[in-house]
């Protein structure tokens, strides 16, 4: 078995900001696991905010790789679990080895999984933390899609709101603060959500620091990003989040993404899946993990100038499955 990571940059087509920053592109790294004429692919995001670098993640997997000894793909992925934290680089090994063993077998990611066919899923499309003017131009662009993920946490967030409501009054609107409100903040925008007919809130409130949620009230039902990594953080969301936010690169991979949807709904969670922002290849595995979610943020490719070859397809339908040419 041989292994290989690269890092790879893609050009944003405009630039991306939330409350931690903005930014013009996107680095991931690309992971490559070879066995018996065989290639697995994965990607992830190393995310700052959770502690990751380019080159942490980097060290990370290339010390796991020395442990990735067995040829049964699915073997490997359970020493994973075993021996890695949740995070990019457990994402992006355990990809590779699910399109590994898919492509070794013959048989796609979902039969293997012992999944439904996966069909296309509505995906949100997300407007970028801007002045409000701004948002409103950017929401009338896009007033035919759906469903619209606003970026806030800043000041002005009610005048944000209004503004994308006006640029587009037929959308849903879900909204993400990027844990940037404070109890105050959430209290005070509370009216506007339910009445500009808000469907979700994202981490309204830092994660770590999110215990007032159990006694604000939620009009709107509240998600749990930062706030939910694995199926260890369930405990601590109940009586505080109605959703959680599934991202491959906080749970550590598919495996864990999967696992982590079932006991979700086991305890009476609403399911979205989200995404940082990548390419098609990274995105592909989590369309699998968002069948049936009711929120999915898959839109990543779209904010690329150039995405991956056989990257996903989006339509009026949504995402698609990916093809085999590039995952699974």
């Amino acid at each position: 078995m041989t292994f290989q990571v690269r890092q790879e940059c893609f050009p944003l087509a405009q630039v991306f900001t939330i409350s931690r920053g903005a930014r013009t592109e996107t680095r991931v790294l690309t992971v490559e696991i070879s066995s018996e004429g065989f290639t697995g692919r994965g990607e992830c995001v190393p995310y700052p905010r959770y502690g990751e670098s380019i080159e942490s993640v980097t060290r990370q997997m290339e010390m796991m790789a020395e442990e990735l000894t067995h040829a049964d793909p699915a073997m490997n992925r359970a020493v994973l679990m075993e021996r890695m934290p949740a995070g990019a680089a457990r994402n992006a090994l355990d990809c590779a080895l699910w399109d590994l063993e898919a492509k070794s077998s013959g048989q796609p990611v979902w039969v293997l999984a012992g999944l439904a066919a996966p069909q296309p899923v509505l995906t949100v499309y997300t407007l970028s933390l801007d002045e409000p003017l701004k948002m409103r131009r950017e929401a009338a662009k896009h007033a035919h899609r759906p469903l619209l993920k606003i970026k806030l946490g800043g000041e002005n967030d009610g005048e944000r709101l209004e503004a994308v409501r006006e640029g587009a009054p037929n959308s849903d609107i879900i909204v993400d603060a990027n844990e940037g409100w404070t109890n105050e903040t959430y209290r005070e925008l509370c009216p506007t959500l339910q009445r500009l007919g808000v469907r979700m809130v994202e981490q309204p409130l830092p994660a770590g620091r999110d215990e007032g949620l159990a006694e604000l009230p939620r009009p709107v039902p509240i998600c749990a990003d930062e706030s939910c990594h694995t199926r260890a953080d369930l405990a601590g969301l109940t009586g505080r989040y109605d959703y959680i936010n599934i991202k491959l690169d906080k749970t550590g991979g598919l495996t864990e993404a999967l696992a982590l949807r079932a006991e979700a709904r086991r305890a009476g969670l609403g399911v979205m899946v989200g995404c940082m922002v990548g390419s098609s290849l990274g995105m592909a595995p989590a369309v699998f993990a968002a069948q049936g979610a009711t929120f999915v943020d898959l839109d990543g490719p779209l904010w690329l100038a150039k995405d991956r070859p056989h990257g996903l397809r989006y339509d009026e339908v949504g995402v698609h499955p990916p093809t085999a040419e590039l995952w699974g």
